[in-house]
């Protein structure tokens, strides 16, 4: 059973959130989808709401009152950010972007280009989100370095047998904290202390993390950490680089143009302090708001009673799936196992994701169907696409029940 309603209240938590409250072609919808984007509480809808009707103004410049208490509510938001993830230093070290692709794109463009050269070695893994994997590419383009994959073995783990020797020479090793098509929570512990041993930097993936459990990025002693804002019930348009102070103030900036400088001459430029140095422009001020009060709605609950309610909804997901249906082929680790996350992708025999995908939205059930940015990892699992179903803190039971229903209705439509 999942958590007694005294210690995790699930009709409460929904309540919170209005889209949840829809109904389309009869349906209240069932939203299963939050690995893609998060749902939003009615608190982060009204925090941004209240900002730009009483607020709005430009950051860091004005120094009338509401220029000022805008720069409030801004930062307010990037303090939050390294809150969550016990960033040692967040006034400096939390860069706001505008997702996590955006951040390992400034960190391939920045700390890249300035520390790898030709004949540098740098470690990923086979499960990556494409937003890990393109921007090395591309810097792979212009200059002679090698990727090595740390590859997936057939429990749907990392294969961490020859740890040493994949990270032996390499100066950069970034790595997913949870994969968003397995489900599967990395051990990053020993990924770290193998890649650290061999003098390389470690950046980590917190993007299907971080919305769903504690995260210490000084315990687990990272070098570099990203994660976005929409996947833990904030707006779209904001993401998060956590980097240590002493490898930001030696990384180049990113874009340029105003707020990121110290001075401009007609002959050359000087930078800004952490953070500003990569926030060039106007920044995303209301989604700053927004996701400072998402956090706080979070914080409110408590991450580790929503992991403790998204494991046992997991193992109950998993396991009426396989009652139901043995011709399914789940790709992940089974249920009752330690480092599963509710990410649940899967073959529905021989169905097209699409069509499953379709036939679930006539009944309310909004599911991904696709290859989830991950297609090195869809050849890896020998499919073009799968059929993902992801839980999240306001799903219940009665939610597996439903999608458990419309699969039924997929199976007869297809016989």
């Amino acid at each position: 059973m999942a958590i007694k309603q005294s210690e995790y209240d699930v009709t409460k938590i929904k309540s919170d959130f209005p889209l949840l409250d829809r109904v389309q072609d009869g349906n209240k919808i069932v939203f299963l989808d939050s690995a893609a984007s998060s749902q939003r509480p009615y608190s982060v809808l009204e925090a941004m709401d209240d900002y730009y009707k009483t607020t709005h103004a430009n950051v860091h410049r004005g120094v009338y009152a509401i220029a000022e208490e805008a720069t409030r509510r801004y930062e307010e938001g990037r303090l939050a950010a390294g809150r969550l993830i016990n960033a040692p230093d967040p006034a400096r070290e939390i860069i706001l972007t505008k997702n996590v692709t955006e951040a390992y794109n400034l960190v391939a463009y920045t700390w890249g280009r300035a520390n790898l050269h030709d004949g540098a070695v740098i470690v990923l893994t086979e499960s990556e989100h494409h937003a890990n994997i393109v921007p090395w590419l591309m810097l792979k383009q212009e200059r002679d370095i090698t990727i090595r994959y740390i590859p997936i073995g057939d429990d749907f783990r990392l294969d961490l047998s020859n740890l040493d020797e994949m990270v032996k020479g390499a100066k950069f090793v970034s790595v997913t904290g949870a994969s968003n098509v397995l489900g599967t929570i990395t051990d990053l512990e020993p990924i770290v202390k193998a890649a650290h041993r061999a003098g390389a930097l470690v950046m980590a993936d917190g993007a299907q993390l971080v919305p769903h459990r504690p995260v210490d990025v000084q315990a687990l002693d990272l070098d570099l950490f990203g994660y976005t804002g929409h996947k833990l019930l904030g707006p779209t348009g904001i993401g998060v680089l956590w980097a240590r102070a002493a490898i930001l103030e030696e990384m180049p900036p990113f874009l340029g143009g105003g707020e990121m400088i110290n001075d401009v001459r007609l002959d050359g430029f000087t930078t800004n302090e952490l953070p500003w140095k990569f926030e060039a422009g106007t920044p995303p001020i209301a989604e700053s708001v927004g996701l400072g009060a998402a956090i706080r709605y979070l914080e409110e609950i408590g991450l580790e009673k929503i992991a403790a309610h998204e494991a046992e909804l997991t193992n109950y997901a998993l396991d009426s799936l396989c009652e139901h249906f043995p011709e399914i082929e789940i790709f992940g680790p089974g249920a009752r196992t330690e480092r599963r996350g509710g990410v649940i992708s899967f073959r529905f025999g021989d169905i097209h994701p699409h069509d499953v995908s379709q036939v679930l939205d006539q009944h309310g059930v909004c599911v991904r169907a696709g290859h989830h940015c991950a297609k090195p990892l869809m050849r890896r699992l020998g499919v073009n696409a799968t059929t993902r179903v992801s839980l999240y803190l306001y799903n219940d039971e009665h939610d597996v029940d439903v999608l458990i229903e419309a699969l039924t209705a997929v199976k007869k439509m297809f016989a």
